[in-house]
């Protein structure tokens, strides 16, 4: 199979694909490229998506636009493409995070297609849990996904996983606090409803989920800011299944394997049938984010806070249209 001429819809419903992608708030930092004249998909990150106060570094900036970049992968896939990537190209454009040279399907690029009817399933889930164990086998399962992208995933134990939730409340508490904090984090939060057209992006008041009627829920809260009529409340499951998803360096590469990595573990997941969401809150805090790490394990570096288990998938969440993301050139 030669390379083939990509057109400029072909490569739309590829970055339609890859725009699903979790991000924190579900800010969307990304920027396509296409440049026809080599058939090679630029990925850019958006600094005036970048969050100043919470992310100050763009770590969770780069898992984002590393996780739109593993579904562009499997969007490839499955249209019979391979995608041959190149991350941080180009030292003199730092926003420049990743190239993607669209060509002949590898084997190994035939293993991502099986992910693409998980893409538009996937979806944040900030709604109670059944208490239901996640099964050893799918959890392997899960752990082999981040091993392909060059990440371990661990499950948190008894012990670690109170160290976590005592974080989480840790994180939240230091929010509360920092007015500068309440004030990003409620700029991507909104009371209209996902269907109500009123933003591209963001949480809006359906995705917000319930309040928690027994103590600090494992999730993070976008009402409190962002006060929504009807939420309700409900109990959350007292342990959640929490896994911690890491690198053993913490370079922009590690961030950008690990979004991918994250990505893939999601997709994983949705096709096993679970529900998911992400926790991220101590990570904002670089104090709180190296005791998260379990002292025993071979992890270096916590990227992300993974939540698993039965549930609801949880409500879409707007996207930015295709055309505001993507620039043809040549």
């Amino acid at each position: 199979m030669t390379t083939a001429r990509l057109d400029p819809d072909s490569v739309a419903r590829l970055v339609g694909d890859a725009v699903t992608a979790p991000s924190m708030h579900n800010a969307q930092p990304w920027k396509f490229v296409f440049r026809r004249a080599d058939d090679v998909i630029e990925l850019h990150g958006d600094a005036e998506r970048a969050m100043t106060r919470t992310d100050p570094h763009h770590r969770a900036l780069h898992l984002g636009c590393a996780a739109a970049l593993f579904n562009l992968r499997v969007s490839a896939a499955r249209h019979g493409l391979g995608a041959r990537v190149h991350l941080l190209p180009d030292e003199s454009q730092p926003w420049l995070l990743a190239t993607a040279a669209i060509g002949e399907l590898s084997d190994e690029d035939e293993e991502l297609a099986a992910l693409h009817t998980a893409l538009r399933r996937r979806h944040t889930s900030r709604f109670p849990f059944s208490d239901e164990p996640v099964p050893d086998a799918l959890l392997d399962g899960l752990r082999s996904a981040a091993r392909w992208e060059g990440c371990r995933l661990t499950v948190a134990g008894d012990w670690h996983l109170e160290t976590v939730l005592g974080l989480v409340r840790d994180a939240e508490h230091r929010e509360d606090i920092d007015p500068l904090v309440r004030a990003e984090t409620s700029a991507w939060a909104y009371p209209a409803h996902a269907s109500s057209g009123a933003r591209s992006d963001g949480v809006p008041a359906d995705a917000f989920g319930p309040r928690s009627s027994r103590g600090p829920s494992p999730v993070r809260d976008f009402g409190r800011n962002a006060p929504a009529a009807d939420r309700g409340w409900a109990v959350f499951e007292q342990r959640p299944q929490l896994a911690l998803l890491g690198t053993p360096t913490d370079t922009r590469v590690d961030w950008l394997r690990a979004g991918q990595g994250l990505e893939r573990v999601l997709l994983q997941a949705t096709s096993d049938g679970l529900a998911t969401s992400m926790t991220s809150q101590p990570l904002e805090w670089p104090e709180l984010r190296w005791t998260a790490r379990d002292p025993l394990d071979a992890m270096g570096h916590v990227q992300m806070v993974l939540r698993l288990g039965y549930g609801p998938q949880g409500p879409d969440t707007p996207r930015r249209p295709v055309a505001d993301v993507l620039e043809i050139r040549g």
